[in-house]
C-alpha cells in the first residue's frame, strides 16, 4: 500500500500545514504551477515528490519537471499533467496523450483551482484535480487530496481544506 499526498497550484507558496497533512504519506505528487524551485525543493526534502510543470512555471522548473508524467505505482498506471481539462472536455494536449498512449487508471491534473474527483466512463479512468493550495488565484479555500493505492485499488480518498486563500 502507498499513501499519496496530491496538491497543485502552489504558485510559489507552500502552506506550512501541508507537511502536517502529508506527514504519513509515502509520496507527494504536484500537478503543476509550482511557482518557484524553492517550493519543489522543500517538498523533495520532505518526501519523495513527483511533479509536472504548469503554465506559470519558468524554464528552471521546466528543466526539473515534465509536461506529462506517466508511471506505475502498485498496479495502477498514473498520468499527471497540469492543463488536462476534464472528462468529456480534455485539453488538446491531454486528449492527444490519451489517444497516443492510452488511458491510465488514474488521470491527475491541476490548473482549474477547483477540486473535483470524477469517474471518466468513456476512458474507464478515475480523474482527479486537487484544486489549489497556494494564495494566488480565484479559489476561496486552499485544498489538498490524500489517498491510498493498494494493488489496483485507489481508496481512502480525503479532501483536506487548509483554510481561506488569503
Amino acid at each position: 500500500m502507498k499513501k499519496i499526498g496530491l496538491l497543485s497550484d502552489t504558485h510559489g507558496y507552500l502552506d506550512s500545514k501541508v507537511k502536517n497533512y502529508f506527514s504519513e504519506v509515502d509520496e507527494i505528487w504536484h500537478a503543476g504551477d509550482i511557482g518557484t524551485l524553492d517550493v519543489l525543493d522543500e517538498l523533495r526534502a520532505f518526501k519523495p515528490t513527483k511533479a509536472v510543470w504548469g503554465n506559470i512555471d519558468n524554464n528552471v522548473i521546466r528543466q526539473e519537471c515534465e509536461e506529462f508524467l506517466r508511471f506505475q505505482i502498485e498496479d495502477v498506471e498514473v498520468l499527471i499533467t497540469h492543463i488536462g481539462g476534464k472528462p468529456e472536455r480534455y485539453s488538446k494536449p491531454a486528449h492527444e496523450e490519451l489517444q497516443k498512449n492510452g488511458a491510465p487508471k488514474l488521470f491527475i491534473c491541476g490548473h482549474s483551482h477547483i477540486t473535483l474527483v470524477k469517474m471518466d466512463k468513456i476512458h474507464n479512468m478515475l480523474w482527479m484535480n486537487p484544486g489549489a493550495c497556494g494564495i494566488k488565484g480565484f479559489h476561496k479555500v486552499k485544498t489538498l487530496l490524500r489517498f491510498s493505492i493498494t494493488a489496483d485499488r485507489i481508496h481512502d480518498l480525503e479532501l483536506i481544506e487548509l483554510g481561506k486563500r488569503a
